[in-house]
């Protein structure tokens, strides 16, 4: 692994504008800034670097097996415990209502069921249910597999533990993009397949791992579109563009293939995230502003003259253009109600008490802003008490988590799924923020603002809530989770790398470097860390997939005084 080379390019005439200046030793005549291939100084050049700079042959194949790792921990087992588990009992029945009339449908009763979040999740949910089977005891409904039948749980669940284990994967590959190492990248990937909380949503059909998943996504495309970008800019330059000349001669050409196609990505993935659930909006605005935040960096390096003006004329209408793209996915997810007569508050005629339209065309969208008034109306008011929950200074310490299934006779046995992450990595989430805070500082370092942006999004808006007293739960928390992560991985990379060098930056250790002793120390601590991660994974292994335990064994593992029975 090696960090990213000069990009290559044909040459040109240098721009104008771009000046390096330094001053020469005293026995040396001064001389000209050095220059990339290309024309473009080395020193401006180098900021536009991408990790498709660099080659790694074995990048893939590593990531395979981090995903592999992933993915026999996610499936294997999966149709246990038999039942529904937690909130199961809900979105497994939610996930075949749509799959089989288009709408959340109440068999027992044989009527719409009143749901609180959009479809999405539970439209995923129903495409593994149509794909292995489903049963309900309850409603008295079982049907086979349209590709095989298997356990009914395994179909619920299929789609949770697909979509975890590719969350590993996009993590993997985000993480390399941003620090240009396949080491890191893995390190994240692996990291996450490894920790409880991320892999006991996989196992469940809850929503929130789809909602991490989407976000996590939407977050990868923003990275591509910077990278795309600065691409854009760097060939400009390479064939002589001016960037002080004013209006569009200052500016790269322009043209559908230059289009941000990656930055409309992301605002389709946050439409589906918003479709999961509402809580990926506090991702809009983060992810918009980092948007314009790596705009004027890319301009400021080229040597735009008003950087903060230029991207705002230049990049708000594609923002705007991947807002409407957000809704419209968003609106897309609900075509089932939409196209359909049987879908709660669908028609005004079945719910006279309530301020709804039957006219055509505008009634159905009249009638859907109705229902996710009271759906807000719902979430606004969720402060009943519940055993499991949990306030958001708890979630990074681990204060209270979730326990999805208990059996056991409370002497000799008990198996237990409980929703907790892995105590060595979680804890150390709080000290790895601080020194990302520190490090992003005194480094001007663009990731490391990027990751604190995104975990801030994830968590903060919580403290507010809790302000009102609202009943929360540290599953909550799963969107900002691979960032956290991200935040471990930044500062293990600090530690292997060679003075002054960046993140990911990989030399030899070679016996009289400056740095030799340090990166060798950083080098064994953050393999040991590592390793220390997947050796407290899998004493904890048993209450993440509730295998069956002596009950001492799963009394020795309730850590923290007992607050997490």
């Amino acid at each position: 692994m090696t960090s990213a080379s000069t990009a290559q390019s044909p040459s040109a005439d240098p721009p104008k504008m771009v000046e390096v200046t330094g001053e020469p030793s005293p026995d040396q005549e001064p001389t000209a800034p050095p220059t990339g291939d290309g024309g473009v100084p080395a020193q401006i050049r180098r900021r536009f670097a991408t990790v498709d700079t660099q080659v790694d042959r074995f990048s893939w194949l590593a990531t395979a097996v981090v995903v592999v790792i992933a993915a026999i921990l996610r499936f294997v087992g999966l149709s246990s415990p038999k039942g529904k588990i937690f909130d199961e009992t809900y979105y497994a029945k939610d996930g075949y209502g749509l799959i089989s009339r288009g709408v959340e449908w109440n068999y027992k009763d044989n009527g719409p069921s009143y749901v609180v979040h959009p479809p999405l999740g539970k439209w995923l949910i129903g495409l593994g249910e149509w794909a292995f089977g489903y049963q309900d005891a309850d409603s008295k409904v079982s049907v086979p597999g349209h590709l095989m039948t298997t356990a009914p749980e395994f179909g619920w669940r299929f789609s949770a533990a697909v979509i975890g284990t590719l969350s590993v994967l996009l993590l993997v590959r985000i993480g390399r993009r941003m620090f240009r190492s396949t080491v890191l990248g893995c390190a994240a990937g692996l990291l996450l397949a490894l920790d409880g909380f991320h892999l006991v949503l996989s196992r469940a059909a809850l929503l929130d791992i789809f909602l991490l998943f989407f976000v996590l996504a939407a977050f990868g495309a923003l990275v591509l579109d910077r990278d795309a970008r600065r691409r854009r800019w760097a060939r400009a330059l390479d064939d002589g563009l001016d960037p002080s000349r004013p209006g569009r001669a200052g500016r790269p050409p322009t043209g559908w293939r230059t289009w941000p196609w990656w930055r409309l990505a992301a605002g389709v993935l946050i439409g589906c995230a918003c479709a999961v659930k509402w809580s990926a909006l506090y991702f809009v605005p983060a992810f918009a502003l980092l948007v314009l935040l790596w705009e004027v960096g890319v301009r400021r390096s080229a040597g735009v003259r008003r950087p903060w003006r230029d991207a705002l004329l230049d990049e708000l209408p594609w923002l705007v253009l991947a807002g409407v793209l957000m809704v419209g996915t968003y609106l897309a997810t609900w075509s089932g109600w939409l196209i359909t007569d049987d879908g709660y508050y669908r028609l005004a005629s079945a719910y006279p008490s309530a301020p709804l339209s039957d006219r055509p065309v505008i009634g159905p969208l009249i009638n859907l802003f109705e229902y996710h008034r009271a759906a807000y109306g719902f979430h606004a008011q969720l402060d009943d008490a519940h055993k499991y929950q949990s306030w958001p200074w708890q979630w990074l310490l681990l204060g209270r988590p979730v326990a999805f299934h208990w059996a056991g006779d409370g002497t000799s046995w008990a198996s237990e799924i409980l929703l907790l992450g892995t105590p060595l990595l979680w804890w150390s989430f709080l000290p790895a923020l601080v020194a990302l805070a520190w490090l992003g500082v005194a480094r001007r370092d663009w990731r490391a603002g990027a990751i604190l942006l995104t975990v801030a999004a994830g968590l903060l808006p919580w403290f507010w809530f809790a302000l009102d007293g609202r009943t929360m739960f540290s599953f909550y928390a799963a969107p900002a989770l691979p960032f956290l992560v991200l935040a471990v991985v930044y500062v293990l990379g600090v530690l292997i790398a060679p003075a002054g060098g960046e993140v990911g930056t990989v030399a030899p250790l070679v016996p009289g470097d400056p740095s030799y002793e340090r990166r060798l120390v950083g080098s064994v601590a953050a393999g040991a860390y590592v390793l220390l991660v997947a050796i407290c994974f899998a004493y904890f292994y048993p209450i993440f997939v509730g295998k069956s335990i002596p009950y001492s064994d799963w009394l020795s593992r309730m850590w923290l005084d007992g607050r997490w029975i």
